[in-house]
């Protein structure tokens, strides 16, 4: 949808330009991944370097009364991150010198955890162990670092597309450090962004037939819209609109109500207020004609 919108909004028609963006944009999901995961790493740096030269200044009075001050350096999650030299090879590979040029962002998350109960709980407890560390990391992640502000706004004028990516990535992440255990390898913080390479197959498809089959998209829509000017459609309506019926016609084994549903979701978050019924009313009419002219047919699970 962003690079459809995108080549509307541009002078620029190149579908090469297109496809390229697609691959980056996808690609990047997995760099976000990886600066988040670098993130909860410097963390631990600066607990480090807190407790190793014993800056007093940057804790709070409770932190003296800690009964392991080197609790969180000596974290066993956090500990498998930072010595994870697979992990370290890749952002270093990449480049992903993020944190130590913009420093400052770990210094306010670090605030922001020596200040949350969440810390001051897990410093306290008399006694910790693997699962106690894992609980506690999973626990500042959705309390502390995934809501903070700054490192959202951080994102969003780093990459404008990583404003869609954060909350998959957050998610992600959550789950990834759940099913982490003491034993795990180094390759276990470093899954493939694809589960299936079909994905992507689908993704490019979808771009490129929507794209090119773009005249006749438009003129289903404005055959099912003849009361409306096309300035009042919303353009990502359009462009929803465009992507469901070439789904329809060239995605066989998509089910419609899957295709209908998903565009739906999509217009909620994306558009206007109405359009999740002005799309629903003109896709039905479109399955209603195609399945009666025999224009779309649909095969495979999940359709009976």
């Amino acid at each position: 949808m962003q690079c459809i919108y995108a080549l509307t909004q541009s002078e620029d028609d190149s579908l090469e330009k297109q496809q390229k963006f697609l691959n980056v944009s996808i690609a990047n999901v997995y760099t976000l991944y990886l600066l988040l995961l670098g993130l909860l790493m410097e963390l631990h740096q600066l607990a480090k370097k807190h407790v190793d030269h014993a800056q007093k200044k940057y804790l709070s009075e409770d932190d003296i009364k800690f009964p392991d001050k080197a609790r969180l350096v000596n974290n066993q999650l956090l500990s498998q991150l930072v010595e994870n030299g697979a992990l370290k090879q890749e952002i270093s590979k990449r480049k992903l010198n993020n944190w130590y040029l913009n420093a400052d962002y770990v210094k306010i998350l670090h605030k922001d955890m020596v200040e949350s109960g969440i810390y001051k709980g897990y410093m306290s407890a008399p006694t910790t162990d693997f699962e106690k560390d894992k609980n506690f990391i999973i626990d500042l992640y959705r309390e502390v670092i995934a809501p903070n502000e700054k490192i959202y706004e951080y994102f969003e004028d780093d990459k404008l597309t990583w404003v869609d990516d954060i909350p998959i990535v957050n998610t992600f992440l959550v789950k990834r450090l759940k099913k982490a255990k003491r034993d795990d390898g180094e390759r276990f913080f470093l899954p493939r962004l694809l589960k299936d390479e079909q994905d992507m197959v689908f993704a490019k498809d979808l771009l490129v037939k929507t794209l090119l089959n773009n005249a006749e998209w438009e003129r289903e829509i404005q055959a099912k819209t003849p009361n409306w000017d096309k300035d009042r459609i919303a353009e990502i309506d359009h462009i929803l609109l465009k992507m469901a019926i070439c789904e329809f016609v060239h995605f066989s084994s998509i089910p419609e109500k899957v295709t209908i549903n998903e565009y739906l979701e999509i217009a909620k978050e994306y558009s206007t207020p109405k359009s999740s019924i002005f799309i629903n009313g003109i896709l039905d009419k479109l399955v209603k004609e195609y399945k009666s002219t025999g224009k779309m047919q649909k095969v495979g699970r999940g359709l009976l």
